[in-house]
């Protein structure tokens, strides 16, 4: 977990009692200012929560979850995939169009008559 920082200012509260509150918070899908006293200021959970994001400790936190799961074989890494999964409408791509081809190409071919 990170520590405060160096440059000074309060240091981080518990981090075990400010996780549980950002978990419980996801768990719910309560609002931040709904949540209970015992995991302190919603405020701090939510700046935790955003500092956190924003420095890429949630991501180390979830792979280091993800790597010890898979060290002991809780993981099934067999995907299935259906095509209904994959359809997208005609135009929600971003390629050009192409035709065929250039408009010299598309002219008669047989000349001038």
């Amino acid at each position: 977990m990170p520590i405060a920082s160096r440059k000074g200012g309060r240091p981080f509260q518990e981090h075990r009692r400010v996780l549980e509150g950002i978990v419980w918070r996801y768990r719910t899908g309560s609002p931040w200012r709904d949540l209970p006293a015992e995991f302190g200021p919603w405020q701090t959970a939510w700046k935790r929560h955003r500092r956190f994001s924003g420095d890429g400790t949630w991501d180390r936190i979830y792979a280091e979850i993800l790597a010890d799961a898979d060290a002991a074989g809780e993981i099934e890494w067999a995907v299935s995939v259906d095509s209904t999964i994959n359809r997208a409408h005609q135009h929600a791509t971003n390629l050009p169009r192409d035709t065929g081809g250039s408009i010299e190409l598309q002219e008669f071919a047989g000349g001038a008559a």
